[in-house]
């Protein structure tokens, strides 16, 4: 299992964000947890921009949890631009909203959702979910190469002597 695969929760209402949290310690998903609370921290996250530079203090993410509807950058903008992009093209995202309008599912996976769950109202439900993600995503699931193995071989080439003098 990747106990230490990082979760990024990207979701702009606390009492979700609180939710999620508790649900996934309830199920014992001890995964690393960093929340962004919308699409536009979201980017930045992903990039490595800003404060979100370190990247031992904000490790690239190997799924995303995300929400749709955001202030700012909306989740399928984030989608989109995810998709894009050739070092996490590949990641794992996992919509979870609180919309089950049909022309969301299908416009979610259009744009490359791996995953769409309704975000559960009951707290035991919310756990039931943490606890599906957790051995599903998390145990079974054989995640895609997402851009670590450029990120690794940069460190160690920036470690390097240039000996091109």
């Amino acid at each position: 299992m990747q106990e230490q695969a990082v979760i990024l929760l990207v979701e702009d209402r606390g009492d979700d964000i609180l939710l999620i949290q508790k649900a996934f310690a309830r199920a014992q998903v001890d995964n690393p947890m960093q929340v962004v609370r919308d699409g536009e921290e979201a980017i930045a996250y992903l990039s490595g921009e800003g404060k979100f530079s370190n990247r031992a203090e904000y490790p690239l993410p190997w799924l995303v949890l995300l929400d749709l509807k955001m202030p700012r950058i909306d989740g399928f903008e984030v989608l989109k631009w995810i998709r894009k992009q050739p070092g996490l093209r590949s990641m794992i995202v996992i919509v979870l909203t609180s919309s089950e309008a049909i022309r969301d599912v299908n416009r979610a996976y259009q744009l490359g959702a791996n995953s769409f769950m309704v975000k559960p109202l009951e707290f035991e439900n919310a756990v039931a979910v943490s606890k599906l993600i957790q051995q599903y995503w998390l145990q079974h699931n054989r995640f895609p190469d997402v851009k670590r193995q450029e990120a690794e071989q940069t460190a160690n080439h920036a470690n390097e002597p240039d000996h091109s003098s």
